[in-house]
């Protein structure tokens, strides 16, 4: 026990200077967003001394706490941010880090110009907004299709018209675009289910002989064929052909009944050779689809698609938005889903209801943040759980600004390269981003090994 303290002037002066200090130093934490462990004491005229003393050995140490936390406090550069998702289930992959001082991926370009079959004149075909990309790798290098939005509106969300361009890189991060779109609405069989919203959000899958196959919404804006999910091949990423409606063939090809638009469709994958394929189940295919709530569909040769249904003859609902949670008011179907030992990985993008009408109430509302749910590996209707907080969510500038000022990290790509997972992401409806993992496959040995 310490007795008999004796503090100079010098001392009580600097034991009311530290304090003085501390406080300020409190407000610029609170300005910053910085959560302080501690409240700020309050100086009295008369205080013992040895309790002056004390005070002065807990202001000095919380004085190095705000100094270490103050992110403007240094020049340094900004760490890899991690999503909330430092502890995921066994079951669940990542977590997923975005590079160090992030920045867009893809911009948008007013510079490159195309000649459109269908106004028949050239056109900005993404001097507006570049965002939700798919991904696959091919010959080593990450190939991504983009959805991008030429300047043929005076602004507004869905009010442009939607191409696809293509970028590779040999690294996942570094990206080179081509001039062109490679996939747009034209004088073709589709042109009456693409004209004139375009063709939106892409998801990409290779199959078992090398073919590419691409699920995107069909956006004919305003006419009677509205928003419905098409279907593409390609052997090389630049020619494709359009099949139309995977459910061609049933009642559902031009019928509907699913709940929220037909859109945003994702074939299950698996890990082969350190490569993501399409994964047989049972010996079919299985994708899932939907944005208001996840329907589920399979097929023998990833074109002809058939909706699986429930005892009334209508389209089962295998997952559905949850109140008080982030995904209170969609569950839009994301990248691959990922066939793994511990089931199936379903990716998917969730928004948020008003926190005060059965929202998350940590999420403003109409957010977007990306996310995961488990499935039965042997019965891909069968939800087993979900991540109860995102996987990753708007936490950059450019992530809450463009046209969709809430914030979006809307997951559509995910691609494994040399043992690396790398997941692609539109922010905003405006740019792309990435976050990267080198976490092994769940339930596996290591790298994304299966």
């Amino acid at each position: 026990m310490i007795r008999n303290v004796q503090l100079s002037f010098c001392d009580m002066a600097l034991v009311d200077s530290l304090s003085s200090i501390h406080r300020r130093s409190a407000r610029t934490a609170k300005k910053t967003d910085i959560n302080l462990p501690y409240q700020v004491p309050t100086m009295k005229s008369q205080m013992n001394p040895l309790t002056k003393l004390l005070l002065a050995a807990f202001l000095i140490t919380s004085l190095i706490h705000v100094s270490a936390a103050d992110p403007t406090s240094s020049n340094t550069p900004v760490a890899p941010q991690a999503p909330d998702s430092t502890s995921l289930p066994n079951w669940a992959l990542g977590p997923f880090v975005r590079p160090a001082n992030a920045q867009p991926l893809i911009q948008p370009d007013t510079n490159s110009v195309f000649d459109c079959p269908m106004r028949k004149k050239p056109m900005n075909w993404e001097a507006t907004h570049t965002f939700n990309p798919a991904a696959v790798v091919k010959d080593g290098k990450i190939y991504l299709l983009y959805r991008a939005e030429d300047n043929s509106s005076a602004g507004g969300i869905g009010s442009y018209t939607s191409r696809l361009g293509l970028a590779t890189s040999e690294d996942g991060i570094h990206f080179k675009k081509e001039p062109k779109p490679v996939f747009y609405p034209a004088e073709d069989d589709q042109k009456d289910y693409e004209w004139t919203g375009g063709c939106e959000d892409p998801r990409l899958t290779e199959g078992p002989d090398g073919t590419f196959y691409l699920t995107y919404t069909r956006y004919a804006r305003g006419y009677k064929n509205g928003v419905k999910l098409g279907l593409a091949t390609s052997k090389d990423l630049r020619n494709w052909t359009k099949h139309g409606s995977p459910f061609a063939g049933t009642k559902y090809e031009n019928q509907g009944g699913f709940k929220g638009p037909e859109k945003s469709a994702s074939i299950v994958n698996e890990v082969k050779d350190g490569h993501l394929v399409a994964a047989k189940i049972n010996g079919k295919y299985w994708m899932y689809f939907g944005e208001q709530s996840v329907h589920l569909a399979s097929s023998d040769d990833l074109i002809h698609w058939v909706p699986m249904e429930n005892s009334e003859g209508k389209p089962l609902l295998v997952m559905q938005p949850r109140r008080g949670f982030v995904d209170s008011l969609l569950t839009e179907v994301g990248p691959n889903a990922l066939l793994t030992p511990k089931g199936i990985i379903l990716f998917y993008n969730t928004k948020n209801l008003d926190p005060k009408n059965g929202g998350d109430p940590n999420f403003v509302q109409g957010v977007y943040t990306g996310t995961e749910a488990l499935f039965d590996a042997k019965d891909p209707s069968k939800l087993i759980t979900r991540l109860s907080t995102p996987l990753i969510k708007p936490e950059l500038s450019w992530e809450k600004s463009g046209q969709y000022k809430e914030g979006t990290t809307f997951i559509e790509g995910l691609a494994l390269l040399q043992g690396k997972w790398f997941l692609y992401y539109g922010c905003a409806d405006t740019f792309v981003g990435v976050a990267t993992s080198d976490s092994a496959l769940p339930g596996s040995g290591a790298g994304g090994q299966h």
